[in-house]
């Protein structure tokens, strides 16, 4: 299951989290991913709608110490990570099946305008 994570500012627009997607070089994820307050943001919703996908709610402190292969300190010292992107990806690949894992397929990657960022995790059995 591919997962992709999506941190994104309140300006953002659908396009720009599509352009986002398009840079992690895997078009076509199992299911779109963020914290609550993104997840259920219009932008996000429209998104999945378009692509038939599942949309994975985290709570803030599912993705909290969840280590990531990239590092903004703005989100660490907000949620604990440091990449919203790679930390919902990574958490919401494995939501629901104990015992397992994933791993980052495409780290985060940030649209030129700043205003989102993807990250692609798939899950692997231990």
């Amino acid at each position: 299951m591919k997962v992709a994570g999506f941190g994104f500012r309140r300006s953002a627009s659908v396009d720009d989290l599509r352009a986002a997607l398009t840079l992690t070089g895997c078009p076509r994820p199992d299911a779109l991913t963020s914290i609550t307050a993104k997840a259920s943001a219009p932008q996000l919703q429209q998104l999945a709608a378009e692509m038939n996908l599942p949309v994975i709610a985290l709570a803030d402190h599912e993705i909290e110490g969840v280590q990531t292969l990239t590092n903004s300190s703005r989100i660490q010292s907000r949620f604990g990570t440091g990449s919203l992107a790679e930390a919902a990806a990574l958490t919401a690949a494995c939501k629901g099946q104990p015992e397992t894992s994933a791993r980052l397929i495409a780290p985060r990657v940030e649209t030129d305008n700043g205003l989102a960022t993807a990250a692609i995790a798939e899950r692997t059995t231990p």
